[in-house]
């Protein structure tokens, strides 16, 4: 076989390494709310709760729901991200603030995607979420911290049993629009 036969295979194997790595970690999100929601049964809010759900609620002062909150990241993402309060204490149909903190400590922009589930999953219907990272793909530049809010309220039909939930996010690399993110900020190639 030639040299240039050989190169030729070999770029061809990368480029099959390449595309499939790209397609393994833009597949995890989804499949990772397979698992949760199929599997296991937990619930993962996709949208905003709307504010006519929010308008029909009224505060419930008799009762105090504990949440705690858990912030995790994926193993192939160069971040950190921490929950500011870990546990908070609410009623039941009153809107409360959540703030969470992320950094890049990597030396590029990175894309991430958190996701979010509700436990006990019996119960996470009852938690509604207004406003959340979690809906929409999170850029950070090299070296940026941000913080993110969450806003939310526990659903004051919560059964009466349940008095303690956890909101949990993972946040995952999002390999594809980082690629797409770092090919529309690449500098043109210099002239020489």
């Amino acid at each position: 076989m030639s040299a240039g036969g050989s190169h030729r295979g070999v770029l061809k194997t990368t480029a099959i390494v390449v595309i499939c790595a790209f397609a393994f970690g833009f597949a995890m999100v989804p499949a990772y709310r397979i698992v949760c929601e199929h599997v296991l049964g937990i619930r993962l809010a996709q949208t905003a709760a709307s504010a006519s759900t929010l308008a029909g609620m009224s505060e419930d002062t008799s009762r105090t729901i504990t949440v705690q909150f858990v912030a995790n990241v994926n193993s192939k993402l160069p971040w950190t991200f921490a929950t500011e309060q870990p546990i908070m204490q609410v009623h039941p149909g009153k809107l409360v603030d959540a703030w969470f903190d992320a950094t890049n400590t990597s030396s590029h922009d990175i894309v991430g995607n958190a996701v979010p589930s509700v436990a006990p999953s019996a119960a996470s219907a009852f938690f509604n979420k207004t406003e959340c990272f979690c809906f929409t793909e999170q850029v950070l530049k090299a070296g940026e911290t941000r913080r993110m809010p969450v806003r939310f309220f526990v659903d004051p039909r919560l059964p009466r049993d349940v008095r303690e939930l956890t909101l949990s996010y993972t946040f995952y690399a999002n390999e594809a629009a980082t690629q797409r993110l770092s090919n529309t900020v690449s500098p043109p190639p210099a002239a020489g």
